[in-house]
């Protein structure tokens, strides 16, 4: 396929383990940062919040590493399969706060890892669509091991980011990709992996991505 970024596979698992440092940096920051109020120890009040913090940045912490093991990671040797059951309780624990929902009306079925990787990456973007928040709907596209999926974004100014579409065809800007660029990369790779091509488009006020 022209036009696709040379990237070879140093570079991609380099990125790559940036991206996930990424997902980690701010709850394990706030960690480092409740301990370190703990240990200051100037009130039961101070302490009792900086114990809050903790305790909701570990969780914060341990859903997105549980999300990025399968998104991201081998998840299994070569032709594992993954539960869709499981594939939507670490895509609730990574995506659901109080701004955003999962409307999750998928099967609990078995299907090839690589699929279940496009699916997770999809919601990545899709929280990127609606950066304040609003409701994410993932659907099935057809059925089986060929089961493709509909993304639907709706929410207060949804909207595609510009860069993304040509990622997702695998290119970057002026063919250079960065750290920034790298998971919707990975999710056109993911996609032609499958056989698959992913597309983004308008629907009223939300975005609808498409892989099929």
């Amino acid at each position: 396929m022209s036009g696709i970024a040379d990237l070879d596979a140093l570079d991609l698992a380099a990125l790559l383990c940036s991206r996930v440092c990424h997902d980690l940096i701010s709850p394990v920051g706030a960690i480092v940062n409740g301990l370190e109020v703990m240990e200051d120890g100037k009130d039961e009040e101070t302490n009792a919040f900086a114990l809050d913090l903790i305790k909701k940045s570990i969780k914060i912490a341990s859903a997105r590493l549980q999300f990025c093991r399968i998104a991201f990671g081998a998840a299994g040797s070569a032709g594992t399969q993954i539960d869709l059951g499981d594939a939507e309780k670490v895509a609730r624990g990574f995506m659901e706060d109080d701004k955003t929902k999962l409307a999750w009306n998928l099967p609990r079925v078995l299907l090839p890892k690589n699929r279940v990787k496009l699916l997770l990456n999809m919601l990545v973007i899709a929280g990127q669509v609606i950066p304040r928040g609003g409701v994410v709907t993932v659907d099935a596209e057809g059925s089986g091991e060929s089961t493709g999926f509909k993304v639907t974004a709706a929410g207060t100014n949804a909207k595609i980011p510009q860069a993304i579409p040509p990622l997702l065809a695998g290119g970057g800007p002026g063919g250079a990709i960065d750290a920034h660029a790298i998971q919707p990369y990975y999710t056109g790779l993911l996609a032609r992996a499958c056989g698959l091509t992913v597309s983004l488009a308008p629907e009223g006020e939300a975005v609808v991505m498409l892989a099929r």
